[in-house]
């Protein structure tokens, strides 16, 4: 049986993001939850947390990338990984910065700014 199948009736997602919010950091079980479901997806995004690069603005949330700034909103993501390769169907299918958003919010590593996003990224 599949770990997005397995018991509680919820999806996986929700459990590690449930037990995220209680424990309010990354705990070595909670680290393994995400890396078994997400792959290199999830270990991105926690290294995204480590590394500050989650940024919460009035308007958006944006996570840093490699190459470029993406806006997070829900679980949509404007990446090119979310545009074209994950299934909107599977709600484990998520891109590395809409995770590292989820994990960043629970253990309270974002970059808070008091400023409208869509006006910085005229400056950039």
């Amino acid at each position: 049986m599949s770990e997005a199948n397995s018991g509680s009736g919820s999806d996986p997602v929700d459990r590690w993001q449930a037990a995220l919010e209680e424990a309010g950091e990354l705990t070595p079980e909670i680290v393994g939850q995400i890396s078994r479901l997400h792959g290199d997806r999830g270990v991105r995004a926690i290294e995204a947390v480590a590394e500050g690069r989650v940024k919460v603005y009035r308007d958006f949330t944006v996570v840093v990338g490699y190459e470029d700034e993406y806006v997070v909103e829900g679980k949509g993501c404007t990446c090119k990984d979310s545009e074209y390769n994950l299934d909107p169907e599977d709600p484990t299918e998520l891109c590395w910065h809409v995770l590292a958003v989820a994990i960043g919010r629970r253990v309270g590593h974002v970059d808070y700014h008091d400023m409208w996003y869509s006006e910085v990224r005229e400056f950039l």
